[in-house]
Formats: C-alpha cells, sequence, structure tokens
C-alpha cells in the first residue's frame, strides 16, 4: 500500500513525470491512457484526478482518435469506481461530477468530484471550484492516512471494472 504523500517531497512540480518514474505517492493504479490519482485535497472524500500520460499533451484534442477514447473511456471508469466507493463510505453520496478544464495546469487531466447531501445547500448544486479558496488549502483536508480506506475502495473498484 503506498502512503499518503509528505509534504516535503516534490513530485508536485511534476506530476505525470512523477507517476511515470512511479514516485507520485497519490497513484491508485496506472490505466490505459493515465494514471488514476486520489486528489491533494479532500473536502469532497473521495476527489480524484485522471492524469494523462504525456506531460506535453495539453487537452483531449491533441491526441490521436484511438489515446482519446481510451482517455475518456478512463476517465468513465475512475468516475465509477469513485461512485462505488463513496456509496459504500457515504449514505449521503449523491453524484459525480466529471470534469476536464485545464485552466491552471497546462497538462490533460480530468477532475472526478463526488457529491453528497451534507454539502452546503448553498454549494451543492454549482460546481466545486465556488467553494471558499479556504478549503483548498485547508490542512484539515489534505490528503493523509485516515483516507487510506477509501483510498484503497476507489483502487479496489478500478481493479473490478473492466478497462
Amino acid at each position: 500500500m503506498t502512503e499518503p504523500p509528505s509534504p516535503t517531497t516534490d513530485w508536485r512540480a511534476d506530476r505525470i513525470g512523477s507517476a511515470l518514474r512511479g514516485e507520485n505517492p497519490t497513484v491508485l493504479r496506472r490505466l490505459d491512457a493515465g494514471f488514476a490519482v486520489i486528489g491533494d485535497v479532500q473536502f469532497l472524500p473521495g476527489y480524484s484526478v485522471l492524469l494523462g500520460d504525456d506531460p506535453a499533451i495539453g487537452r483531449l484534442s491533441q491526441l490521436p482518435r484511438r489515446r482519446r477514447l481510451a482517455f475518456l473511456c478512463d476517465m468513465d471508469r475512475l468516475g465509477e469506481a469513485v461512485e462505488r466507493a463513496c456509496k459504500r463510505f457515504d449514505p449521503a453520496f449523491r453524484r459525480v461530477n466529471l470534469e476536464i478544464l485545464g485552466n491552471t495546469d497546462a497538462f490533460l487531466h480530468a477532475h472526478v468530484w463526488p457529491r453528497f447531501d451534507w454539502e452546503p445547500a448553498d454549494r451543492v448544486r454549482l460546481p466545486v471550484w465556488l467553494y471558499p479558496r479556504g478549503h483548498w488549502a485547508d490542512e484539515r483536508h489534505a490528503l493523509g492516512p485516515r483516507h487510506l480506506a477509501l483510498r484503497e475502495a476507489i483502487g479496489e473498484e478500478l481493479d473490478a471494472l473492466p478497462a
């Protein structure tokens, strides 16, 4: 089992390269067109990201059609794995939101956001990005040992789903 990331490591500066080298501690599984990773922040427990496996690719349209479809299939698979795991861990699980944005990080990646009925009423129906900035930096929401069981469950679900 991989331990959660240490705040002193520098793998975040090269997320895809560190995954390719086996040095990214957030990697859940290697998939067909990328890496399923658990998110650095967990204010919505189970938040995961699909990283493309080529740091030079900045957007989906840069991939040849076969690789593009493989990435989208991996995104679907990760989304379903997060959904299944979150349903097991929290009866207030509501749904999963899938997003390919690319506004901050220049490499191809997709966000998988679980959503819950316990979220504040003024947030639950809005994009996650409208949560206050403090949620993203608050140590209470940082990936850590308390997320190991959920992390393992997502990995198990990925293993159970067809590629």
